[in-house]
């Protein structure tokens, strides 16, 4: 890789906090579905959230019709693009925070922090994928469902009820610790088809489980 000079997004607050991402294709889109160039795993980010073009006067970011919005430096951006300056703070649902480094402060392409692609449902489909790659075939609806769960309660601790009252809400007092465990199991199971390397639920004894990303185990959140 050379030492060219390129803008780059970098993540201050957020779940995806240190990465690094430079702007160096005409668009970049970020948001919670699995086939924008940047995949930002916060509830509240829309699944196609904004849009970076390049153009011949620099960069432009574009807000999609998210729900919960953008703003760049406390400024709403809503039907017309912004063109976007160096050192501007966009921040995203009120949840993330990046920067936009240009110009004579931009940082060289060697070194940059490339983080580990996110693990991302698709609620109405019932699709899993890591980064660009679907799981296939599909997760059981049970599995789904737990998946489902924890990605909702991401780094908090999901008793065992709770999984039992999702998972199976009419049998609530009839469900043993063993079928919470079995399903469990079988979830991580599938996931490790698409990373064999990461163990995304976390049993906390005693507690119950934790959704545990790969970003987290990296330190980038």
């Amino acid at each position: 890789m050379t030492e060219q000079n390129v803008p780059m997004l970098i993540f201050y607050e957020g779940v995806m906090s240190g990465s690094r991402f430079p702007l160096d294709c005409e668009r970049l889109t970020l948001g919670r579905a699995p086939d924008c160039e940047v995949v930002v795993l916060e509830r509240q980010v829309s699944r196609y959230h904004v849009r970076i073009e390049h153009d011949a006067e620099g960069y432009l970011l574009r807000d999609l019709g998210s729900k919960n919005g953008t703003t760049v430096n406390g400024q709403p951006v809503r039907g017309q693009p912004y063109r976007l300056r160096d050192g501007d703070e966009i921040e995203l649902a009120a949840t993330v925070r990046i920067g936009f480094v240009a110009g004579d402060a931009t940082l060289p392409l060697e070194g940059i922090m490339t983080p580990a692609p996110h693990l991302t449902i698709d609620k109405e489909a019932r699709r899993v994928s890591l980064g660009r790659v679907e799981l296939d075939p599909p997760l059981s609806p049970s599995q789904f469902c737990l998946l489902q769960l924890l990605l909702e309660h991401q780094g908090d601790v999901v008793t065992r009820h709770s999984v039992v009252e999702a998972v199976w809400p009419d049998a609530v007092g009839g469900v043993t610790d063993q079928a919470v465990d079995a399903l469990v199991y079988r979830l991580r199971e599938r996931l490790a088809e698409l990373d064999p390397e990461h163990n995304y639920v976390v049993t906390v004894r005693g507690h119950g489980f934790r959704f545990e990303d790969k970003q987290q185990e990296q330190g980038f959140a």
